[in-house]
């Protein structure tokens, strides 16, 4: 690895739309979601170090190493392949912890990628995604690298190259979503029927978790309604949120509307991206 510190990408998701249309005997629910990247997320270095496997050394404060998916990450490939180089990590941290915007899994994906990478591990695309998949269901969407439709709980994927790619303004309303509190809700509906990539392609993007998170969280539902007053089309939650987000009609447009979030919400704008940049710096 190198000695100066080179910066690897690890953009946003957005959930385009997202249904629970079941739920498996192990308790994890059954989705049908599309997923596209965004032009703004985070950052991370990787450093080799005297000694033994991964640290964190920078980024994320107040969260145990043994709860980061970066240090999680590295430590499962070093696990795998028996690598036991030492490796530091830092992360340059974008992205709202709990806002929906799958920070922690792009951050293990390009942890998987680039240490693959750096030290030479020869693992294969496919073994890297099973690898991502042990991390958690948004981890095999940022390996792949590109915008899909997923089932299953997440993993099993076709890839979306050719969806439009408006700017978009995100909202995080300023509270913490327990995404595990959504998803045990008794009124949440668990079994929507199944759409086609045609159906979601000619507008069937509704967030079926969306009513749950509005119902629990004022915020979420002040932050919808405040977006959509601005002019924003289609807002909407982004997975279990606490994020929520809608399209513009360009750049100028997206940043305007982003300027204007009250206090104490935050809001950035950002493209839709259908190829992870990750990718086309490494020349995946």
């Amino acid at each position: 690895m190198a000695e100066e510190l080179v910066w690897y990408p690890a953009p946003a998701k957005l959930n385009l739309m997202l249904r629970v249309v079941g739920r498996r005997d192990d308790g994890y629910h059954l989705l049908q979601t599309a997923f596209q990247f965004l032009g703004h997320g985070d950052r991370l270095a990787y450093l080799s170090l005297p000694g033994r496997g991964p640290r964190r050394l920078s980024g994320l404060d107040g969260v145990a190493p043994a709860d980061d998916l970066c240090v999680r990450a590295a430590q499962l490939l070093q696990d795998e392949t028996g690598q036991r180089e030492g490796v530091g990590i830092h992360l340059d941290k974008h992205l709202p912890l709990g806002g929906g915007l799958g920070g922690g899994s792009s951050d293990a994906a390009t942890t998987l990628l680039v240490l693959n990478r750096l030290l030479d591990l020869g693992l294969s695309m496919d073994e890297l995604a099973e690898l991502g998949l042990r991390l958690g269901a948004d981890v095999p969407v940022f390996v792949r690298g590109r915008a899909a439709w997923a089932e299953g709980v997440g993993e099993a994927l076709q890839p979306l190259p050719d969806l439009p790619t408006p700017w978009y303004v995100v909202v995080h309303p300023g509270v913490a979503v327990s995404t595990r509190e959504v998803f045990s809700a008794p009124e949440l509906t668990r079994s929507h029927s199944l759409l086609t990539i045609r159906d979601f392609l000619e507008g069937a993007q509704e967030n079926t978790l969306q009513p749950v998170v509005q119902a629990r969280y004022p915020a979420v539902a002040q932050a919808l309604s405040w977006l959509a007053a601005q002019g924003a089309r289609d807002a909407r939650l982004t997975g279990s949120g606490a994020c929520v987000f809608g399209a513009c009609g360009d750049a100028e447009a997206a940043r305007t509307v982003a300027a204007r979030v009250p206090a104490p919400w935050t809001a950035f704008a950002a493209p839709g991206v259908n190829r992870h940049p990750l990718h086309e710096q490494l020349g995946l």
